[in-house]
């Protein structure tokens, strides 16, 4: 079985919370490193990239390792800013425990909020660390009364702090401290409360007056904390090496080992990719059964191929160490995998987590290279930041000669615009970026295409599609029974169906629909598989011209706060915006407003609030779905290709018979 002295860790948060100094110190702390780095002096072990370090944010998310207490803990630094959503979400698939880390002095951003969602969906332990304690106008009840608020009543302080903002000196743990007064109101009553309302046996002894001792109340919190249901509450100022080695303590004490057999049958997952300057590509792999070795040929499940392994490495502070072996579990970088993509599972499905998807680009856009010699260079580039980061999405239409890309936001253009000068010496410049639509059927509808000209061809299709509630994605289904149309036949068009609906009546990709496959004829002698290639965007789109299809827009879920004087003007914009908003509050002199707001009306507005009020107003934002845009809006999007509802020109250029 998997070892009790092993503990795989995320330390996620905001924007500037202070995850990587964070990370920084514990890794000095624990003896991983000689020296401490910093984020601002762009010296941070963890910030490998050169724009990391130059512009003081994280862009990808960095693995190392460290010992404390005897517990070998891997950890994962992952990235704030909200346009790198992407390798948040996809570390947050991989860990047993979290830290999510909440700054004192900015409090509980909206990122923050869509992290902790994500990690309660997957159900995984997390502690709280309170980061920035020290700094000015920080007021520890008002910061427990938003994490209890926004995140969980369940949230646990397991330490008093020794004042707060500039008073803020040190902690004591809360397992010693006495309703005093001068505690915040934090003592071992609070915490015997909280976890009494986990524990009915508790409870009842704590009603009745029984006496609890102390290391009772620690075990049953520990166990509590380890199973998710109980979140300890931490405090410090990372920056003046305050509470870090307490919150090193609450790792080991606190969050779960992983579970798994190194005797069962292998299952892991690649969660990232990266280059190494000497050893190349590199696949981070979690392993939670079985075992990897050096030259072992291994499956893989999600693309059913086999690679062989020439090499397995740790982080351990600031050097690689060769493993030869890597067992359940455990966390290590693993050489040879050309072929294997992120997400793609090794072995086996069994015990590999879900991912949350909580990272969805709302943008595309196009890429222009300066040097056109260079073009063939800049597909190159970006097919393998691709491999790095899927989410990029790159289409690459190659008549047109056009690239386009799916991202987050500005911030991230701005990376890789860097990324690839750095890295790849390219200069390239993007359009503006335009906003992903999509489209959904607006009734029901029969969709039908008899492909049996010109010869040799024959494939007959009748789909029913209809709609369904927003979120929904595709849902596809076949009746046709296996005499009528072949079981090879009947998957091909399965596998084209999806491809079929990338394109709709606007352009833009088809969702929250069923497809219903209700009809389907081959030919003994006529028919190809490739006929169903041919016949199912004709099917599919005959299908959608019948129902009409509603255009969907992206929303955002915001909070805007300013100084009171702005709020009418806030007001005034959102209006403007489209925006829907519960009705706003002011709260210490600053006025805040929360509500759902339309990508494309808003995308310039972060920059116009800061200018407004100098830089006093703050936005922050996270996806919140899509829904049908009012009537008077219209977009479109020219289509990539010929038509499939011009049918007699699609076969030609199929057949590649256009002149």
């Amino acid at each position: 079985m998997v070892s009790h002295t092993m503990r795989n860790v995320g330390i996620f948060a905001h924007v500037d919370a202070g995850k990587t100094t964070t990370t920084e110190h514990m890794l000095f702390k624990s003896g991983s490193i000689r020296s401490l780095g910093s984020v601002d002096d762009g010296t941070a072990q963890t910030d490998n990239l050169d724009i990391e370090r130059q512009r003081g944010i994280s862009v990808r998310a960095a693995t190392t390792s460290i010992v404390w207490r005897d517990i070998y803990i891997n950890l994962v630094d992952t990235p704030g800013h909200v346009d790198f959503l992407s390798e948040v979400e996809r570390s947050i698939r991989v860990m047993d425990g979290a830290i999510l880390i909440v700054s004192a002095a900015e409090g509980i951003q909206s990122q923050t909020e869509t992290i902790w969602h994500a990690l309660r969906s997957l159900n995984i332990p997390t502690i709280i660390y309170v980061n920035k304690m020290d700094r000015i106008g920080v007021s520890v009840p008002d910061v427990l009364e938003q994490i209890k608020r926004l995140l969980s009543p369940s949230a646990v302080p397991i330490q008093v702090p020794q004042g707060d903002g500039e008073d803020f000196t040190g902690l004591l743990p809360i397992w010693n401290t006495l309703p005093d007064g001068k505690n915040f109101g934090l003592d071992l009553s609070s915490v015997i409360s909280t976890i009494a309302d986990h524990d009915e046996e508790l409870m009842l002894r704590y009603i009745e007056g029984d006496q609890i001792s102390v290391e009772e109340l620690q075990n049953r919190f520990q166990s509590l904390s380890k199973s998710g249901q109980l979140f300890p509450l931490c405090f410090g100022s990372s920056q003046m090496d305050i509470g870090v080695a307490e919150l090193m303590d609450a790792i080991t004490t606190y969050l779960p080992s992983p579970e798994g057999d190194k005797e069962a049958p292998l299952s892991g997952i690649i969660f990232k990719i990266e280059r190494d300057k000497s050893m190349g590509r590199t696949a981070y792999v979690r392993l939670y059964n079985g075992y990897l070795r050096n030259r072992d040929l291994i499956h893989n499940v999600t693309r059913d191929i086999h690679e062989k392994i020439t090499q397995i490495r740790k982080l351990d502070g600031r050097k690689f160490v060769d493993l030869g072996q890597v067992l359940s579990g455990d966390i290590a970088a693993v050489y040879g995998l050309s072929q294997s993509k992120i997400g793609d599972v090794l072995g086996s499905t069994v015990g590999v987590p879900a991912s949350p998807d909580i990272a969805i680009p709302l943008l595309t856009v196009q890429v222009h290279i300066q040097d056109d010699h260079r073009y063939s260079d800049l597909v190159e580039a970006l097919q393998e930041l691709t491999d790095e980061d899927p989410q990029l999405d790159l289409q690459w239409l190659q008549d047109e000669r056009e690239l386009h890309l799916k991202v987050m936001g500005a911030i991230q253009l701005e990376i890789l615009s860097s990324l690839l000068m750095s890295r790849f010496a390219l200069e390239v410049t993007f359009d503006q970026p335009s906003v992903i639509y999509k489209e959904t059927p607006t009734t029901s509808a029969e969709g039908y295409i008899a492909y049996t000209m010109p010869k040799p061809c024959w494939a007959v299709l009748r789909f029913h599609i209809e709609p369904l509630p927003r979120g929904s994605g595709l849902v596809y289904h076949s009746e046709v029974r296996s005499d009528d149309l072949l079981i090879r036949y009947q998957n091909e068009v399965a596998r084209r169906v999806p491809e079929a609906l990338l394109q709709g009546l606007h352009g833009f990709e088809v969702t929250d629909l069923k497809v219903t496959l209700t009809e389907g004829e081959h030919h003994v002698w006529h028919t190809h598989p490739l006929d169903f290639v041919v016949a199912t965007p004709m099917g599919i789109m005959d299908g959608l011209a019948n129902s009409g299809t509603t255009l969907l827009e992206p929303l955002l879920k915001f909070r805007i706060t300013t100084p009171e004087e702005y709020g009418g003007k806030v007001l005034s914009d959102l209006v403007q915006m489209r925006a829907e908003f519960e009705p706003p509050s002011i709260i210490h002199g600053r006025f805040m407003v929360e509500g759902i707001l339309p990508v494309a009306t808003s995308l310039d507005y972060p920059v116009k609030l800061r200018s407004m009020t100098g830089g006093r107003g703050v936005i922050s934002s996270s996806y919140a779905g899509y829904q049908a845009c009012p009537p008077d809006v219209h977009v479109d999007r020219p289509r990539r290709g010929v038509d499939p509802l011009d049918q007699s020109k699609y076969i030609l250029s199929v057949r590649n018979a256009l002149s």
